[in-house]
């Protein structure tokens, strides 16, 4: 099971390389391995949806193998802290999920999940209006 997940890595790694025509740097390879748990995450839901608990189960092992790659994973205190400061550092009129996601996402590219950032910023933005 691992060796099948980090081959699979690996081609994502060759697939963007070749894509970008350049070595990659280490932030391109840390995109890579998260759009892999991102499509982990996005099947487990699919086969928990449709009933299939072992196909579920076998992307929950490959996503935990991808996990250890990746830097530690922010918490939602932690995002909700940062939302909330980049919040507070916008102008009233300049408020919005845009904005606030624009502002967050190249400081948490890797170490948070673009949904759950997402959650938090309209959840305060709903808390702000």
């Amino acid at each position: 099971m691992r060796r099948e997940t980090l081959r699979s890595a690996l081609s994502g790694f060759s697939y963007r390389r070749i894509e970008a025509g350049h070595e990659l740097s280490e932030s391109e390879e840390l995109e890579v391995i998260s759009k892999a748990v991102k499509q982990r995450n996005d099947s487990i839901a699919e086969f928990t949806k449709g009933n299939r608990p072992e196909l579920a189960a076998k992307e929950t092992r490959e996503r935990e193998i991808l996990m250890q790659y990746l830097p530690a994973q922010k918490g939602p205190d932690e995002i909700r802290a940062l939302v909330r400061s980049i919040v507070a550092s916008l102008p009233e009129d300049g408020r919005n999920q845009g904005a606030v996601m624009k502002a967050a996402m190249p400081q948490l590219r890797g170490l948070a999940d673009g949904k759950l950032v997402a959650q938090i910023t309209q959840e305060e933005l709903g808390r702000k209006l």
